[in-house]
């Protein structure tokens, strides 16, 4: 098993506390910037990206110094740290990991080369200031022979710990059974493609009904290919925080065959978001602030130890471990996500910009395995991990605030707004109330001054103040503002917001927003998909496959599976309703379609959902309703539910009978929500699920139209269909489940809606299993034509 050099650094280099200050630290993209920077600047004969490789007690190291040059009377090893600011920041503790890893590398090239000693260089590079801080040291062979061989014997011991683990779980896992006597209908063809997908290391898109068992049908297998494809870890990724039990449930029914124990020699992880790990929210995770950073260097063998025998690592159990030994949960996490077989997570956890698991992956060269439910979610959440915003107002309100001695930094942003606005919009003609919006090129500059000093004042006083929450919620919207900037390209769309600025004035004012929208994220995505091993997206709804391969970023050879459906079309009862539920057509939709629902409601009572396209037009469709049939139990989705409220919209429909709920579709009770049996029996949907044709989603096709040809149907058709079928799945979760379908809209007549529907509403033949490059999934003519 080999080991990287960084890794065995922040195993054995790392003592003391936490040191995670207020320090903006470089993106990614900008801390290559700044290596290539300094390395173009070196004298020739001087090798980039230097791999070094040894032995030591047994243990394989390999890694990459940042630069080495060959020379006399000592050659040269570097290391380049990128950073903002103030160099005094980075505190002793990275300080000591930073020389520790450049020791290593000292003592490895030592010990290939024969030599007796080595120039050791550290250099700190201020990316703002492009400015640089070197700290040479002369180290002889035997000082650096020692300090290696100290480290791995802290190291040893782990390490065969850990080489036995991988042993006894790659031998588990070869004999693992399923944890049924069967497996449901259709459920062993699932898992034989995700076994095949896995083996010939492609990245599946796995199309599998509501019903079928998809999250223990794609686990099992994953598991079983560990040993036989020598991965290191599989990554459960989820949207949904609901779906990550769901998870950890499927896992815990997996034992090891009789007579080898009750459990599975696995570890399993279960990543939380910071804010819901955090024990002390008002803190700085620094030693010097909070009692659970302070020593977490010091207590985490210990504590690391004791997780890695209990093995199990829910939320639960690894808070009451952290507790146990006084350090932090979140970070406790964090180490252990090191240390895990099966990672349970966020998608961000993996696709996200500072995503912990990606960045672990490359640093370890991990052969891993993202397996990823609800994978048609993918694609709006990682938009949402690519865009940000500005507020003029934001600043202005913290501003009020503010203490003193940040007056002056925020009297420079507001200026550096109104440079802003005044470069792009002609205020004297703006009407009153009336927003100008301008799409911009390139993300204007007019800012970038005034930002960076806020970043830098803002870091400097809340280094040496209590948190103020509403500064620091400033200043990572800010950072993460600015990282976008960095990365801005064709794959996003940059806006300027302006408007006539609310109270009263003695001068007209204006509030402005500047935003940075993700549009295609295939761009952050395709390095993702591509270091991994293979990848799994499993979900009800993942037709065409070419648009999420193209929105997603997913390899040329992607694999396009449709398992069929346990369920039948004599379960179901789909109707296409011919009436137009087009904005101007609302108003005179209202009283055909509650004639529908009151007729179907009089034919077969019971419960049902009535999914609108917006909360208007279903304020005025459930006024409509009441009022024609005011003796039908309604109850409907409101906008910003609480958690409480949701689950008891959910809570009415499984005890309760008779009852017509209205929903917006596309919203959280459109997915995510199981109503077997009798506690749903109908489903109405009054719209084509279009996303609406406002300002943003015109650009939108416009830069989908110019990159793959699809701009209507990737902004609008595809993504409302599938909104559409989700809703629909609420309906027919079992076997033995039955219910009624209307699709209320004229447009669902159109072939090019038609064969985008399930196959199975209809009872027309799967299409054969496609083990090639991602294909679009439409069905055959036949489909086209029974729904006709």
């Amino acid at each position: 098993m080999k080991v990287a050099v960084q890794s065995l650094c922040e195993f054995a280099a790392r003592e003391g506390g936490l040191e995670h200050r207020y320090t903006p630290s470089p993106t990614s993209a900008e801390g290559i910037k700044g290596h290539k920077t300094l390395q173009s600047r070196r004298p020739q004969g001087y090798q980039p990206e230097y791999l070094l490789e040894g032995e030591c007690l047994e243990i394989q190291l390999r890694g990459r110094a940042d630069g080495y040059l060959p020379g006399q009377p000592t050659a040269l090893l570097e290391e380049i740290k990128t950073h903002r600011g103030d160099l005094a920041r980075v505190g002793p503790g990275q300080r000591r990991l930073h020389w520790a890893q450049l020791k290593v590398y000292g003592a490895l090239l030592c010990q290939r080369d024969d030599l007796a000693s080595v120039t050791l260089r550290l250099v700190y590079y201020d990316i703002a200031k492009d400015q640089e801080s070197p700290f040479e040291e002369v180290w002889e062979r035997g000082q650096l022979h020692g300090f290696l061989t100290a480290l791995c014997l802290r190291y040893r011991d782990w390490h065969q710990q850990e080489s036995e683990h991988r042993q006894l779980r790659d031998q588990a896992l070869m004999t693992l059974a399923f944890p049924f006597s069967d497996f449901r209908p259709h459920q062993r063809s699932l898992s034989e493609t995700v076994y095949k997908g896995i083996c010939t290391d492609r990245a599946l898109l796995l199309e599998a009904p509501t019903g079928i068992g998809k999250t223990l049908g794609v686990t099992y297998p994953a598991l079983m290919a560990m040993p036989r494809r020598q991965l290191d870890k599989l990554f459960l990724l989820t949207a949904r925080t609901t779906g990550r039990q769901l998870i950890l449930d499927s896992l815990q029914k997996l034992r090891p065959p009789a007579g080898e124990g009750e459990t599975l020699p696995l570890r399993v992880l279960e990543l939380t978001a910071r804010n819901k790990a955090c024990e002390h929210p008002d803190r700085v995770c620094h030693g010097d602030d909070c009692p659970l950073a302070e020593g977490f260097f010091d207590r985490l063998p210990a504590a690391r130890q004791a997780a890695a025998e209990t093995r199990w690592l829910d939320r639960t159990r690894l808070r009451a471990l952290a507790l146990d030994h006084s350090i932090c949960p979140y970070y406790l996490a964090q180490e252990m996500a090191r240390w895990s077989d099966v990672i349970v997570g966020d998608v961000n956890h993996y696709f996200d910009q500072q995503a912990i698991l990606y960045g672990l992956t490359r640093q370890n060269d991990w052969r891993v395995v993202p397996l990823i439910d609800e994978g048609h979610n993918l694609i709006d959440r990682a938009r949402g991990m690519y865009s940000g915003e500005l507020r003029q107002w934001q600043f202005r309100d913290v501003a009020r605030t503010a203490p003193k001695a940040l007056s002056n930094t925020f009297r420079a942003v507001q200026r550096a707004w109104r440079q802003l606005i005044d470069h792009h919009v002609e205020t004297s003609t703006l009407p009153n109330q009336q927003t100008i919006k301008r799409h911009l090129p390139a993300v204007p500059t007019e800012l970038n001054g005034a930002l960076q000093r806020l970043v830098g004042d803002l870091t400097d006083y809340m280094t040496e103040h209590p948190v103020i929450p509403e500064l620091q919620a400033l200043l990572f919207d800010t950072l993460r503002f600015m990282k976008l900037m960095e990365l801005f390209g064709d794959h996003s769309l940059c806006t300027l917001d302006v408007k006539p600025a609310e109270g009263k004035r003695k001068y007209r004012s204006f509030a402005a927003s500047l935003s940075i929208q993700n549009l295609i994220p295939a761009d952050f995505l395709a390095e993702r998909f591509q270091a991994a091993q293979s990848s799994v997206l499993f979900s009800a709804t993942l037709t065409p496959a070419r648009y999420y391969q193209d929105l997603l970023g997913l390899p040329t050879m992607t694999c396009w599976e449709s398992i069929p459906s346990p369920f039948t079309a004599a379960q179901l009862d789909p109707r296409i309703i011919d009436i137009s539920t087009r904005f101007k057509d609302r108003q005179r939709s209202l009283h055909p379609i509650t004639q529908r629902i009151a007729n179907q409601y009089s034919a077969a009572p019971g419960n049902y959902l009535v999914y609108l396209s917006s909360f208007a037009y279903l304020e005025q469709l459930l006024g409509e309703l009441t009022s024609y049939c005011p003796d039908i139990p309604v109850m409907a989705q409101s906008p910003n539910m609480t958690e409480q409220a949701r689950l008891a919209f959910i809570e009415r429909f499984r005890t309760e009978r008779g009852v017509v709920g209205f929903a917006v579709l596309g919203g959280v009770f459109s997915e995510g929500i199981d109503l077997p049996g009798d506690a749903l029996i109908g489903v109405f949907i009054a719209t084509l699920g279009l996303p609406p044709y406002d300002d943003l989603h015109e650009q939108l096709a416009k830069r989908l139209q110019a990159r793959f040809g699809q701009g209507y149907a990737y902004t609008y058709l595809y993504p409302g269909i599938r909104k559409v079928i989700q809703a629909a799945g609420r309906l027919i979760r079992t076997p033995e489940d039955t219910g009624v379908v209307e699709l209320m809209d004229d447009r669902y007549k159109s072939p090019q809606v038609q064969q985008l529907l399930p196959r199975w509403w209809f009872d027309v033949p799967e299409p054969t299993q496609n083990m090639g490059r991602a294909s679009s999934g439409n069905p055959p003519p036949n489909h086209r034509d029974r729904l006709a």
